[in-house]
C-alpha cells in the first residue's frame, strides 16, 4: 500500500518451482478492483495446472479464463460493475520465457548490467513513451499515465482476440533476473534508479523487493508534499 491509498488493489501470485510468476493490479475502485485482481489470481492458479499445451497456448488460456470470470461476476452484482485487472504472467520452462502481458503493469528483464522492458503499456502515455514522443520522466508525470486500452475483465474475450494478451518469448538465462511490478513502482521509479536498486542483490531476492518498495513509497511522499 502506498502512501495515498487505504487499499491496495495489487495482488501476486508465483510458483517458483514450476516457473510461474504474476502480478495483477485491480481496476475499478477499492473492493471491486481488489475482487478482480484476487479472481484472476485464483482462476490463473488453477488454470495453469493444465499442461497439454504449448506454453503460448496455457498462458493464453489462463488469462482469458481470468478475464471472463470476473466479467461474470461483475454482471452478477451491481457494486462490481465495471470492476477489471491488469496483469502480467511469466512461464519460464526450458531455458525460455514465456510473458502474457495486459495493461501496463511490466515486466523488465535485468541482466549484464543493463535493464529492459519486455512489455509494452497498453495506454496512450505508454505507446507514447514507447515511441519516444514523451521521455520516461514525461511519462511518469503525465496527468493521463494511468489510463489503459486494454484490461483483463471489462467485457468477454477469447484468446486469440488481436487487441487481447501480448504474447513474448524469450531466452532466459540462469545469470539474468526477471521484476515483475505494477505501476505502483514504475510511476514513482524511474528504469535507472531500478537498475541501481537491484544491482546491489545480494543473494536475498526478499531484501531488494524491500528496497524498491521503501524507495517507491520515498519518492511517493516526496510527491505528495510537493503537491500540497
Amino acid at each position: 500500500t502506498g502512501m495515498l491509498r487505504e487499499h491496495n488493489e495489487d495482488r501476486y501470485w508465483m510458483d517458483a518451482a514450476r516457473g510461474l510468476f504474476l502480478v495483477v493490479d485491480g481496476v475499478g475502485g477499492q473492493a471491486a478492483g481488489e475482487l478482480a485482481a484476487q479472481t484472476a489470481v485464483e482462476t490463473i492458479r488453477e488454470a495453469m495446472t493444465e499442461a497439454d499445451a504449448s506454453a503460448e497456448e496455457r498462458v493464453k488460456f489462463a488469462i482469458t479464463s481470468a478475464n471472463n470470470r470476473i466479467f461474470r461476476q461483475a454482471q452478477e452484482d451491481a457494486r462490481h460493475r465495471g470492476m477489471a485487472c491488469v496483469l502480467t504472467l511469466a512461464l519460464l520452462e526450458d531455458g525460455r520465457i514465456t510473458i502474457g502481458h495486459v495493461g501496463d503493469s511490466r515486466l523488465y528483464l535485468i541482466w549484464d548490467g543493463a535493464i529492459r522492458k519486455l512489455t509494452s503499456d497498453h495506454s496512450p502515455v505508454g505507446e507514447d513513451e514507447d515511441t519516444g514522443a514523451l521521455t520516461e520522466e514525461e511519462a511518469m508525470l503525465h496527468p493521463r499515465r494511468n489510463e489503459v486500452f486494454r484490461d483483463v475483465g471489462s467485457r468477454l474475450r477469447e484468446p486469440e482476440d488481436d487487441d487481447f494478451i501480448e504474447i513474448r518469448q524469450c531466452r532466459f538465462r540462469e545469470d539474468a533476473a526477471l521484476l515483475l511490478c505494477s505501476d505502483g513502482l514504475t510511476d514513482q521509479l524511474t528504469a535507472a534508479q531500478i537498475r541501481t536498486i537491484t544491482g546491489r542483490y545480494d543473494g536475498d531476492p526478499g531484501r531488494v523487493a524491500a528496497a524498491l518498495v521503501e524507495a517507491a513509497r520515498s519518492e511517493e511522499h516526496t510527491s505528495e508534499l510537493q503537491s500540497l
